[in-house]
């Protein structure tokens, strides 16, 4: 058994190397430095299935602009267990990544990047500075499932700090979401 690690703010980033199931954005294959962008990166947990993830989407993908457009690197990490949730299988991570997915989706088959991150929720967001330094983990906002509710853009506020060279002046939030669906 593994036993979760927490990573907070003023933590450094866990790397990995796991398969990328978007064959239109990055390698096969993908590390933190492959994902690493000029000004940072963010790593965010995600699935197929949760309300919230699905009702963010439009949203997740304006942020992955946005990154692109500001040298930071993006990418999605599914690690629910897919024997107990089909819809987040290999084959399933695929036809959504083919849906029009701009970023690289990787596959936490073993859940050991989940759990060395000590990620609860999808979505959940990693905000890193270029030298793996975690400046912000949480929300995208109050209201992921109805963006019409949101009265905050916690990571949109991180990732403008994080530019202007800024402290991130809200480094932490709970994130709101499904749970990480972890392998029996």
């Amino acid at each position: 058994m593994h036993i979760a690690q927490s990573v907070e703010p003023g933590s450094r980033a866990p790397d990995f190397s796991l398969p990328n199931a978007n064959s239109n954005s990055g390698n096969g294959n993908m590390t933190l430095s492959d994902v690493m962008g000029e000004n940072g990166a963010i790593v965010f947990f995600t699935c197929n299935h949760c309300p919230y993830v699905v009702g963010s989407e439009p949203r997740i993908e304006k942020i992955a602009d946005l990154s692109r457009k500001e040298g930071i690197g993006f990418a999605g990490i599914n690690s629910n267990d897919p024997v107990n949730y089909e819809s987040d299988s290999w084959e399933n991570m695929v036809k959504r990544a083919d849906r029009g997915m701009s970023y690289p989706y990787l596959h936490d088959a073993s859940r050991e990047v989940a759990l060395s991150y000590g990620a609860e929720r999808t979505p959940e967001f990693y905000l890193l500075r270029p030298d793996g330094e975690v400046v912000y983990r949480g929300r995208m906002d109050d209201s992921p499932r109805d963006p019409s509710h949101a009265t905050t853009s916690e990571l949109e506020d991180a990732i403008a700090d994080l530019l202007s060279g800024n402290i991130v002046s809200l480094p932490r939030t709970e994130s709101i979401g499904c749970s990480v669906k972890w392998k029996a």
